[in-house]
């Protein structure tokens, strides 16, 4: 997998490299509020997190999850990819987290903006899913301004909170 640069980000495909910074964000206050505690505690447990949930996608889809790098400074931001998964009508789903030092200055649209394409005109993907929960109003704002449009609430297996699915035909 080939790391991918916009204007002011370096988009990479998560490795365990990025374990220390996975842990980091994984524990971050709005990743538990907005996502979920993944019970990732340790650096052992943010390797296995990214052997078991990144790397298997790789291999089977060819994309997944990205590390976002600010070119600037190489500073570890978030994470943006396009992700398989159950309740989405067949649609891959777009997802994107960052620390909280880094939202709101437009990386998750330039990542997300960056990745709709990436998977429409190299995978070929046609349809594009994004999910949430209905409190997360800079989200869902995101998913909008990326075309998407709220199409029903659900849950998904396993877990208790209703949530928001966007989709659009890209």
């Amino acid at each position: 997998m080939k790391t991918y640069e916009t204007e002011r980000l370096l988009l990479k495909p998560t490795d365990l490299e990025d374990a220390e910074f996975i842990l980091q964000l994984l524990n971050s206050e709005s990743f538990i509020k907005y996502i979920g505690d993944r019970n990732v505690r340790t650096i052992e447990d943010a390797e296995n997190y990214i052997r078991n949930r990144c790397f298997p996608q790789y291999e089977r889809l060819g994309y997944g999850s990205f590390t976002v790098i600010l070119k600037e400074d190489s500073s570890k931001m978030g994470t943006c990819g396009v992700y398989a998964r159950e309740n989405t009508n067949n649609a891959p789903d777009i997802g994107f987290a960052f620390l909280p030092e880094f939202e709101g200055k437009g990386y998750g649209y330039e990542s997300a903006h960056f990745m709709k394409n990436l998977v429409k005109n190299d995978y070929g993907i046609k349809k594009l899913g994004g999910i949430t929960v209905e409190y997360n109003h800079a989200s869902k704002k995101l998913l909008e301004k990326l075309g998407l449009k709220f199409q029903k609430k659900f849950f998904m297996d396993g877990d208790p909170e209703e949530l928001l699915y966007f989709e659009a035909d890209i």
